[in-house]
């Protein structure tokens, strides 16, 4: 690796054989540049780490490559086919106001009546509406007294609407804005006071209502074909958790847990009823299932990146090559190859990483008392073993039209959860988790199947579920 034209590694081998040369070094001293050698060598290897080939995200690494994009043929704006946001009229306008042509601005003569030229203007009307119920009483002739009833659900003389609470949900797990915010939002825009403790309640009442739903999404995602997977850490209450997300093109679901492993997957309940094909990002729990895996391409993508970046792995540089061109292949395909042509790309996919043994070889154990357990290796090394004894989990997308090259459908439905928590911090509660998981992963469900947020916590908050449901 290269800083400011300086070859690092080159510089670090060198000194390994000065030391060893050097015959008057006492053995303390020959410890001590050992270890500045060695964290010299840890350091390099963080400084060149970045999004490109590593696990970092984007929005920590600030001086990432942004790559330009290529230039296209076609004219600048919305393509042909391309569904656009522009205004329409609509046939039944709320209100219509006729403007008459003052006379005394056109000639003078009789004129008849010629219909009208129309305009409209979408604007909104952000206001309070307060519905009062007013039940109707009788008394009859010896003085009894009678009351029409009420509806079901409004058992106060003053309280909040369906509406109401299901706009404050919306606002609070959808738009993640704090209750702070939230009130100030009901405050100046609605004129209406709202308590943190009432807002907490809303949630807590869409959490009750959606218990259900919950049980049908993790029955979905338990007979479905293929669901990704995918579990990032969290802060609740200023303790370490885990984030377990199950999800694919329909259904979303997610759950918090004290533990990252199999632990927590079985406490979940999807997994260990799941039978399809999971995708992954290697996460070694999950292979304690005995369902088909598929690995995350994506992944492979930066380790064989940094492989060759970092250790001048050739062989890693031409893997990533090769996949890429496979995925492309398959794409080109219409998502599956014939057997004939799938065994051509296995064979090379094979033959590359054998060739790798050689530029990249086990470690051998040390002369002398040989090692307990398993040799250490390197990064590389690692990742060239997987490469090799998981070669189906990692071409399975070559041949099975349902598996995608990558599991972006499992991180990007997990990564509003990491909004949140840059957004708020952490969870104040396991409550608050448990609350903010079943609805988001409600509310990302809804929007797979083409349902508003606004319009699925309506519903919730009327006691129904979606048709898609049924």
């Amino acid at each position: 690796m290269k800083i400011d034209s300086i070859d690092v590694e080159t510089a670090i081998t060198n000194a390994r054989q000065l030391i060893e040369k050097e015959v008057g070094l006492s053995p303390a001293l020959r410890s001590a540049l050992e270890i500045l050698l060695l964290l010299v060598t840890l350091l390099m290897h963080r400084f060149g780490l970045n999004s490109s080939n590593s696990s970092k995200p984007p929005a920590s690494d600030p001086n990432r490559k942004k790559k330009s994009r290529a230039r296209s043929n076609k004219p600048t704006g919305g393509q042909k086919g391309h569904i656009g946001t522009t205004l329409v009229k609509v046939d039944d306008p709320d209100e219509v106001e006729f403007i008459k042509i003052d006379r005394r601005t056109i000639p003078a003569g009789n004129y008849t009546v010629d219909g009208y030229e129309s305009r409209q203007v979408f604007d909104i009307d952000i206001r309070r509406v307060v519905l009062e119920y007013r039940a109707q009483r009788l008394i009859n002739e010896q003085g009894q007294r009678f009351v029409a009833s009420f509806p079901e659900d409004v058992t106060k003389s003053v309280q909040y609407g369906k509406q109401l609470k299901a706009h404050a949900v919306y606002l609070s797990q959808y738009q993640l804005l704090p209750y702070l915010r939230i009130k100030e939002y009901f405050a100046d825009q609605l004129q209406v006071p709202l308590s943190e403790g009432s807002l907490i309640n809303f949630n807590q009442q869409a959490f009750e209502n959606l218990a259900t739903f919950e049980s049908i999404c993790k029955q979905r995602l338990a007979e479905a074909s293929v669901v990704h997977a995918d579990e990032t850490g969290i802060n609740i209450n200023g303790s370490k958790r885990w984030l377990h997300c199950a999800s694919n093109a329909l259904w979303t679901h997610y759950f918090p847990h004290a533990k990252r492993g199999k632990e927590a997957m079985d406490a979940i309940g999807i997994l260990p009823h799941f039978h399809g094909t999971l995708c992954h990002d290697h996460w070694k729990p999950y292979y304690k299932y005995t369902f088909t895996h598929a690995l995350c391409n994506a992944h492979h993508l930066r380790e064989l990146t940094c492989a060759w970046e970092q250790d001048g792995q050739r062989w890693a540089k031409k893997m990533e090559i090769l996949l890429l061109k496979i995925n492309q292949v398959v794409d080109d395909a219409g998502g599956k190859l014939e057997t004939k042509k799938a065994l051509h790309y296995r064979r090379r996919y094979r033959n590359l990483l054998q060739k790798a043994q050689t530029q990249c070889p086990p470690p051998v154990s040390p002369p002398g008392k040989p090692k307990r357990g398993r040799l250490k290796r390197s990064k590389s090394r690692n990742l060239l073993e997987r490469l090799i004894n998981y070669e189906d989990d990692v071409l399975r997308f070559m041949t099975d039209i349902d598996v995608p090259f990558t599991n972006n459908r499992g991180e990007n439905d997990i990564r509003m959860t990491k909004v949140q928590q840059k957004i708020s911090g952490c969870f104040r509660s396991e409550q608050g988790a448990l609350t903010f998981c079943r609805t988001r992963g409600y509310l990302s469900t809804c929007r797979k199947h083409h349902v508003s947020a606004s319009e699925a916590l309506t519903l919730i908050f009327n006691g129904q579920l979606p048709e898609f449901t049924q």
